[in-house]
């Protein structure tokens, strides 16, 4: 790959480019299930990022092969792959970030129940170890069923004693960039200009998309082209798992977004002003305790947790559909951690 194709691929993981490695501290991130749908294409990704000094991918198999590969990329992170339980402690040791893609995907004919039984469990074995061998990572959970993963990971963290709501965040970012594209195409406005906050949980009804607040506004949006939006962002997922006809699901666009989150979060920490994404936090926007939004982010993690901004009627009405649903998650990731 040449540098200038390189640096055109790094600089479109966000509208603004990736901030100057020169003078930025060194720093380590950690791929929970690098060796994965999700995981590879992300490990790839993170490896652009000249905010990355020390890339540890880990996985229960594969992982030296993935690692050798994206070593080969000649950007500036040192790549190394670590795999098996016995590996853990020194996959994680000394990093600033872990972003945890670990599970199984969903399929066709999959209940959320299904895949919570199976990803449950790895993310509270996972979380138990970050606990012990990087207790001040910031924590970026993306295994689904994101809205009761990050309560299990909390329940983990707080057993452990080392829980710090600022440094735990959902993934929710590819909701956000589900709703900017799919908006900019309704509203004929150039895709790398919208911003739509997207806020509640991540997964169907949950997610509830904005569009009143998008960046450039328009009023040439119906008020059923914005209910079809709406729809089509909450169905998101669906849609890629039934184009690719049961044989896989939204890898490519999953690890996107999740590199897009990452690089936030390292800006944060490097003390970039005026970062602010969407995420999946512990909150006191709403009576729930988790919930998403915009987060401002910095040397600690969330610096400041935003609130929602006016409300449309209809953006209301789904707010108080959302929670119900959105609360039953929560309950469940918390009773599954306290469980044993």
């Amino acid at each position: 790959m040449r540098p200038s194709v390189m640096r055109s691929a790094a600089q479109l993981l966000r509208r603004r480019s990736y901030s100057s490695a020169s003078g930025q501290q060194e720093r380590k991130v950690a791929i929970l299930g690098a060796a994965g749908g999700i995981g590879q294409p992300l490990s790839l990704l993170m490896k652009l990022n000249p905010l990355v000094s020390s890339l540890s991918l880990y996985d229960i198999a594969a992982t030296p092969g993935v690692a050798a590969d994206v070593s080969h990329i000649n950007s500036p992170a040192l790549a190394k792959g670590f795999m098996g339980d016995d590996q853990l402690a020194e996959a994680l040791d000394g990093a600033d970030l872990v972003i945890i893609p670990a599970g199984v995907p969903r399929k066709p004919g999959m209940t959320r129940d299904d895949l919570f039984n199976i990803n449950a469990g790895i993310v509270k074995n996972l979380c138990t170890a970050i606990a012990k061998y990087c207790p001040n990572a910031l924590v970026n959970m993306i295994s689904n069923p994101v809205n009761s993963t990050v309560p299990i990971a909390a329940e983990v963290f707080k057993k452990a004693g080392t829980y710090d709501e600022k440094r735990l965040f959902g993934v929710t970012t590819l909701d956000v960039v589900r709703a900017r594209t799919f908006y900019a195409g309704k509203a004929n406005v150039p895709v790398n200009a919208v911003d739509v906050p997207v806020v509640g949980g991540h997964a169907g009804i949950t997610i509830l998309p904005l569009f009143s607040q998008a960046t450039p506004s328009t009023n040439a949006l119906s008020a059923e082209e914005i209910k079809a939006l709406t729809k089509r962002t909450q169905d998101g997922g669906t849609e890629v798992v039934e184009a690719k006809a049961g044989k896989g699901s939204a890898t490519l666009s999953m690890a996107y977004a999740g590199a897009v989150f990452g690089d936030a979060c390292l800006k944060g920490l490097n003390g970039v002003p005026d970062i602010v994404e969407c995420s999946y936090v512990q909150s006191t926007v709403t009576e729930l305790p988790f919930f998403a939004s915009k987060v401002r982010l910095g040397k600690n993690g969330v610096e400041e947790v935003l609130g929602l901004g006016q409300l449309t009627e209809f953006e209301k009405e789904g707010l108080e559909a959302l929670k119900g649903e959105l609360k039953s998650s929560i309950e469940k990731g918390v009773a599954f951690a306290n469980a044993s």
